[in-house]
């Protein structure tokens, strides 16, 4: 094939898949099947990697470029992005519209349901997407082009565009990957995300686009920001211009100018949400006339003509009908109210975790009782108190022996937690598993949850140092695997044996000992042989351990069947050396930070691994010797002592802004 021909059959092929993946994604009416869609990408991608000149932004093989970044670009917005005023009641929505009439000529409204998702800004020049960048302080934002790429519904190019247009969008995740992503994060142990929000937030800043892509996030366009070559009368023009530019936009919109039609939109809404497939927190009503809107103009802060009516949280009572009780990746014995269904902002909830005996003892909670379940602002459900008992109710206990595999549990002192002490217990053995293959341990690629179970299921892997004699005819057996998969599975198995010390340390699923415990250990005692014969006092005299951390590290590789792993481990050719030279920057050394409430877009483990790779200690309350406390939403008590103490308060951004 010469250059032309390629130049030709590329042209045609990207128009054809981008017209496919609006069907397919926007439309929700596809045309052809999955697997004519991946032949005509694989033929795209052969032209391509013939002719790497052909390589256009826009190509539709371009939507996850795989580019990992250290650092997001700080982007200046020329239009703010500014935030609305909240309202929360009938009459302050009354009150919104008495206003508007009082300064307008007859004004006309549009109400929409509010996305409760990430707002961002999409850029196009000459119908090329060019730029995406999050919202921020509404000023100043960051620059995500990458991982915006990965949303299928984003075009990254318009037919008949203006020279230059911004838009406006809010990005989300479905309830139904939200409810996948937190599933895995249960397996792998790790704190899962509390709202389809924060996970958005958290997977959209993602350093590496290839991960942002697996979390399979949405976006609804509602607002055009900038736009060079078009005008527009009203909100509603723009709204139909961009749905005809090939955006999905908000779903539904209804053009109004009475109190009464409002308030009737605003209901259909509340009553409908149970029936959308992603989270909306509200609706939001609008000036439409674009002319009005500067008449009326904005505060420092908030537009004049516009409000978002806010859901208020709600509470239901319902019948606990049972306390199940679960058993985790570290022991730990969870109990989990099962109670009669009941609808809370828009989904119907049956489960709520009880975390703790002495959670279920404050709250007196018992089978049979009536119980008040809430769901504000937040996905997952909490159980808030006890209403009333049955008749002759006992109070619950938790099992004194481990409701799988029937050992004695254990509640160590300074603990709430109850615990399986048997590291064999089946409940344990794969989420051990998955610990260790993850990427934050041994990071075996192609050894997620899905074909650790299945190995698992299968009797291949009973241990961690099963996972090294695995075998290219065991893994063809499946019918998850063909050639190249075993292939890249074994690949990465072997590739994982050179991990320095520390992935292995954390890999063993020692308690109390995370990453950064685990790099330490690794600083003082390089070598395996040196740290399993390390002195308890020697371990804990390491900055930052303590002698439960200690005692954790001393007693699990004492125990008979670590050793044996551990040695198993060796003979399969897995590292047990240390190379790693401290030479980052240490510009937070001997300062303490404590982090409160909910960050913008980083989750709490995220932003205590950036404290401490520069250096830094987190703790989890505030004294004297604090230096920073890191303030997010909803921060409480935690807030109010700093303030007390005149300790200097940082933001999410202003962290950032010192890491810099």
């Amino acid at each position: 094939m010469d250059i032309n021909t390629a130049k030709s059959r590329a042209q045609e092929l990207t128009e054809e898949l981008e017209q496919h993946s609006y069907r397919y994604y926007v439309l929700d009416n596809p045309t052809i099947t999955d697997y004519e869609f991946d032949m005509l990408m694989q033929e795209l991608k052969a032209i391509e990697e013939q002719f790497p000149e052909l390589i256009s932004p826009a190509s539709p093989t371009q939507r996850v470029g795989g580019m990992t970044k250290s650092s997001f670009e700080k982007v200046t917005h020329t239009v703010q992005m500014a935030s609305l005023q909240d309202v929360f009641s009938s009459e302050q929505v009354q009150g919104f519209v008495t206003k508007c009439r009082e300064q307008l000529s007859s004004p006309v409204y549009t109400v929409e349901p509010k996305i409760d998702g990430l707002s961002v800004s999409l850029e196009y020049e000459n119908g090329l997407f060019t730029r995406g960048s999050t919202r921020g302080d509404g000023f100043t934002g960051e620059d995500v082009t990458e991982n915006l790429k990965t949303i299928r519904t984003i075009p990254l190019r318009l037919k008949n565009a203006p020279e230059y247009l911004e838009v406006r969008g809010e990005v989300y995740m479905p309830r139904e990957s939200f409810f996948e992503l937190v599933e895995q994060q249960e397996l792998m142990d790790e704190q899962p995300f509390k709202n389809p929000r924060n996970a958005a937030a958290g997977s959209l800043r993602q350093k590496n686009a290839k991960v942002t892509a697996q979390r399979k996030l949405d976006i609804f366009i509602f607002n055009v920001q900038q736009c060079i070559g078009r005008t527009f009368d009203s909100h509603s023009e723009s709204l139909d211009y961009l749905r005809e530019l090939g955006f999905r936009t908000v779903p539904s919109y209804l053009v109004c100018s009475e109190y009464d039609e409002i308030k009737a939109e605003i209901d259909r809404i509340g009553e409908e949400r149970a029936e959308f497939s992603f989270d909306i927190d509200g609706v939001v009503i609008k000036v439409n006339d674009l002319a009005q809107r500067e008449e009326m103009g904005a505060t420092t802060k908030t537009p004049k003509w516009a409000v978002a009516y806010k859901f208020p949280p709600e509470e239901k009572d319902t019948k606990l009908l049972d306390i199940e009780v679960n058993v985790g990746r570290t022991g730990a014995i969870t109990p989990v109210a099962v109670f009669e269904p009941i609808l809370l902002a828009g989904t119907s909830v049956s489960r709520a975790v009880l975390h703790n005996q002495d959670f279920i003892d404050e709250k007196d909670i018992r089978i049979g009782d009536i119980i008040t379940v809430r769901k504000a602002g937040e996905i997952i459900p909490e159980v808030l108190k006890s209403v009333s008992h049955e008749e002759n109710s006992v109070k619950f206990r938790l099992p004194e022996v481990c409701p799988v595999c029937g050992t004695v549990s254990v509640r160590d002192d300074g603990e709430s937690v109850l615990r399986c002490p048997n590291v064999e217990c089946p409940a344990q053995l794969l989420k051990n598993l998955i610990h260790f293959a993850s990427k934050n341990a041994m990071n075996i690629d192609g050894l997620g949850p899905a074909n650790m179970k299945l190995f698992v299921e299968k009797g291949l892997v009973k241990s961690p140092a099963d996972i090294y004699s695995l075998q290219k005819e065991q893994l063809l057996s499946l019918e998850r695997f063909a050639e190249k998969s075993a292939d890249n599975l074994l690949k990465a198995i072997e590739n994982s044996k050179s991990a320095e010390l520390d992935r292995l340390v954390h890999a063993l699923g020692i308690r109390n000992i995370g990453q950064r415990a685990a790099t330490l250990l690794c600083e003082k005692f390089p070598s395996m042989e040196q740290l399993m014969s390390a002195a308890k006092d020697d371990i804990a005299s390491i900055e930052g351990f303590g002698e439960i951390m200690a005692e954790s590290v001393a007693k699990a590789l004492s125990e008979p069947h670590r050793i044996d792993l551990i040695s198993r481990l060796r003979d399969a050719g897995v590292n047990m050396e240390y190379s790693k030279k401290s030479t980052g920057d240490n510009r937070f050394e001997g300062k303490t930070f404590v982090l409160t409430g909910t960050l913008p877009t980083m989750k709490r483990d995220e932003a205590k691994k950036l404290i401490e790779s520069f250096g830094g200690k987190v703790s989890g309350s505030v004294s004297k010797k604090t230096s920073y406390v890191v303030a997010g939403e909803e921060a409480g008590s935690k807030l109010v002592k700093a303030q007390e103490l005149g300790i200097e308060i940082l933001s999410e951004a202003d962290l950032i802004e010192r890491t810099k």
